[in-house]
């Protein structure tokens, strides 16, 4: 599993005409999901993204969980972070998991994550053509591979 992880202001994903989610204070988490991917990634992944410090503390030092501070996840698929641009000018994206065993493991990650924040997880719609908004802060931008665990 690849993630982008950006702390947000606020963030909301748009189907059509209609916000289907939207979040204060928080983490916008961009996932995508390879066929390689399992329930230990999906252990990882939520773990690190409610325990990440990355919130500022009363000093303005970036020490501070999620979970500590009680916010909101927006959880977006994107199978595009795992788009290969090695050849050509137009991106492959092989290694982005077949959709049915994607969606199987997106829901789990929803699940995993509802369990480890202890609250509800807002999400786009996997497979749609969405917008997503976002007030970046800091700007925080994190990438995380569970295949690279660095």
């Amino acid at each position: 599993m690849r993630a982008v992880i950006q702390r947000v202001k606020q963030a909301d994903v748009t189907i059509g005409d209609k916000i289907k989610s939207a979040i204060g204070d928080g983490l916008l988490v961009l996932v995508g999901i390879e066929d390689a991917d399992n329930t230990e990634d999906i252990e990882w992944l939520s773990n690190k993204i409610v325990q990440l410090r990355i919130f500022n503390d009363e000093k303005g030092v970036m020490n501070i969980s999620l979970k500590d501070r009680s916010g909101d996840v927006l959880l977006v698929s994107q199978f595009t972070l795992h788009a290969s641009t090695k050849k050509g000018n137009r991106p492959s994206y092989i290694r982005a998991g077949k959709t049915d065993f994607a969606k199987q493991l997106y829901k789990k990650l929803i699940e995993q994550l509802e369990n480890n924040l202890g609250k509800k997880i807002y999400t786009g719609e996997f497979g749609a053509d969405m917008k997503v908004s976002l007030l970046n802060d800091g700007p925080v931008t994190i990438i995380i591979d569970t295949k690279n665990r660095e």
